[in-house]
């Protein structure tokens, strides 16, 4: 068992992009979860999800 907690998938279904209020993706390789329609990415911190727009990655 890890030590951090992880992200659950199950919270994809109650989480929505901030900037555009569509569907988010979860990319468990890199603990984000990435919005298309926004070209953002969210990082995924000790398994809680960071859905501030100042903290998201832009896409390339």
């Amino acid at each position: 068992m890890s030590e951090t907690p992880g992200f659950d998938p199950k919270m994809l279904e109650a989480l929505i992009c901030p900037q555009t209020q569509k569907r988010l993706e979860y990319d468990a390789q890199k603990q984000e979860l990435v919005s298309k329609s926004a070209n953002l990415a969210f990082p995924i911190r000790n398994g809680i999800p960071v859905m501030l727009i100042d903290e998201a990655r832009v896409l390339e």
